[in-house]
């Protein structure tokens, strides 16, 4: 299939890739945009990898409050120079992660800051309920496992699905913007308000 600019400008826009590398991933995928845009993504989570120990102490704190005021948001999103953090595309990250945080109400930030005694507990109940359901003993786990997933994917902002756009999640966005920036990027912190919520929660 014969590659054409406008493709390999599609692909640009959607990843953030150099013209060449569209090029070529658009070729290696007989011009499957999804196929394609997976490639790039797999090779920006490599690239993520190598620069993940590498010193993210720059950045922005980013305020969001949601209108009317009842919701706020506080992020730091660090990266590793002044340059990228004064770049609009690190700033426009900033503000729709703290946007995200907002509507999606995040507990934690990784899989790893949940409790033990919260998972456990979730775990429990999950295995409580799928007993009650009347599946099999021997799927059990194999179900409580999956739903434990749903439960990170519910809590852990990483693993949130982006509400802009459900196909992408949280952390694949950081590695997008590690792959474009060149840079370890990282969400530090984030605190979220709610006006009358209970200071016990």
């Amino acid at each position: 299939m014969a590659i054409t600019t406008e493709m390999v400008k599609e692909l640009r826009a959607a990843t953030g890739a150099g013209v060449l590398e569209a090029k070529k991933a658009l070729e290696q995928n007989d011009g499957d945009f999804d196929k394609a845009v997976d490639m790039l993504r797999e090779k920006g989570a490599a690239r993520a990898a190598k620069r993940a120990d590498r010193t993210a102490r720059e950045g922005t704190i980013e305020l969001y409050a949601h209108p009317g005021n009842r919701v706020g948001v506080m992020l730091e999103l660090n990266c590793e120079t002044d340059f990228v953090a004064r770049n609009e595309q690190f700033r426009e990250l900033a503000h729709d992660l703290a946007l995200h945080i907002a509507a999606a109400s995040p507990r934690y930030l990784t899989t790893e800051e949940v409790p033990v005694a919260e998972l456990e507990r979730e775990a429990s109940v999950l295995r409580s309920q799928a007993l009650a359901e009347g599946k099999p003993e021997a799927i059990i786990e194999k179900v409580v496992s999956g739903r434990i997933t749903k439960f990170y994917e519910e809590f852990c902002l990483l693993e949130q699905p982006f509400i802009k756009d459900e196909k992408i999640k949280i952390k694949d966005m950081l590695t997008d913007a590690i792959r474009v920036t060149g840079e370890n990027i990282v969400i530090r912190r984030f605190a979220r308000y709610e006006l009358g919520e209970s200071l016990e929660d």
